[in-house]
């Protein structure tokens, strides 16, 4: 090999970690166009371990929603359980060892890390994915389990993120309560997608999320309560933005006006019409709550 020719000489672990977060960023790019432009918002410091925390959230989703199964479907030898065994026990491995020949879980695995959290968060996240490849209904309790470890955990992901580099000093009770508007905050996103999804989940998927929710008998007054409940999650995560460090509050202001936004337009919108049409904000109006989280507006 010539002297000159470096395409074989390994880089280190450095290098390796920036090409496992450009892949990341790669994920993002192609799953989440809202996601991405609110991420702009924040810091630079605190930007790419949010984009970390959500390429393998999205990873994980499509072994069990999206790609995974249609490869099965397509006559891949691919068994979407076992594909996701084996995902955490390689994040797992991660953690602990510092690199992965995965580079969406070596990114992720860097960010758990650098901003300390740990199998506490990442386990019921698992937990939650792994239901929707056997779970098709829920009561209340296990409703409750899954938007826990599909939603709220990685909203306290994300908040130890913003903690780590946000430069602030906080008590232990301003981090609970901190821990008690990002759970909200998850709540809120996970509760909404599926209020807009409803018909999609049970025609596609077979599931009905919400306890007691069916898309063939859905009304008004159930989607009112809905709305209501997502609102209450929404006010309590919006009464810490105040608290959060400025690297992150103007990309989470954004997050919660545009939920805000998207939940408001579902309450105006006919139960019969819930059930056949997936609501959206236009790009117009998310480019106008960008703007204005970006001005320090933080809700409304």
């Amino acid at each position: 090999m010539s002297s000159a020719d470096t395409s074989k000489v390994p880089t280190g672990l450095d290098q390796y970690t920036r090409a496992a977060e450009v892949s990341s960023n790669k994920i993002i790019e192609a799953y989440s166009t809202s996601f991405g432009w609110a991420t702009k918002l924040l810091g630079r410091s605190v930007r790419q371990s949010v984009k970390n925390i959500y390429a393998l959230v999205r990873v994980a989703d499509e072994v069990v929603d999206g790609a995974a199964a249609e490869a099965a479907a397509r006559g891949g030898a691919i068994d979407p359980a076992k594909a996701l065994d084996e995902l955490e026990a390689e994040t797992y491995a991660a953690l602990k060892n510092g690199f992965s020949t995965n580079l969406v879980v070596h990114a992720f695995a860097k960010t758990a890390n650098e901003v300390g959290f740990g199998q506490d968060l990442i386990e019921p996240f698992f937990y939650s994915m792994r239901a929707d490849l056997t779970e098709v209904e829920h009561d209340q309790k296990s409703f409750d389990r899954y938007v826990y470890g599909s939603a709220e955990v990685v909203g306290l992901m994300c908040l130890a993120a913003f903690i780590k580099f946000g430069n602030l000093e906080y008590s232990r009770e301003e981090k609970l309560a901190l821990a008690k508007g990002a759970r909200a905050l998850g709540a809120a996103f996970q509760k909404v997608n599926f209020l807009r999804d409803l018909a999609a989940d049970f025609k596609a998927l077979g599931r009905s999320y919400f306890p007691g929710v069916r898309v063939d008998n859905f009304t008004d007054a159930e989607r009112d309560r809905l709305v209501a409940d997502i609102e209450n999650d929404i006010q309590v995560a919006a009464a810490e933005l105040p608290n959060l460090p400025k690297s992150s509050s103007k990309a989470v202001a954004a997050a919660l006006m545009l939920f805000s936004e998207l939940n408001s337009r579902i309450g105006n919108t006919p139960a019969s019409e819930l059930v056949q049409t997936r609501i959206r904000v236009p790009n117009t109006k998310k480019l106008v709550i960008l703007l204005k989280a970006f001005a320090g507006v933080q809700h409304g």
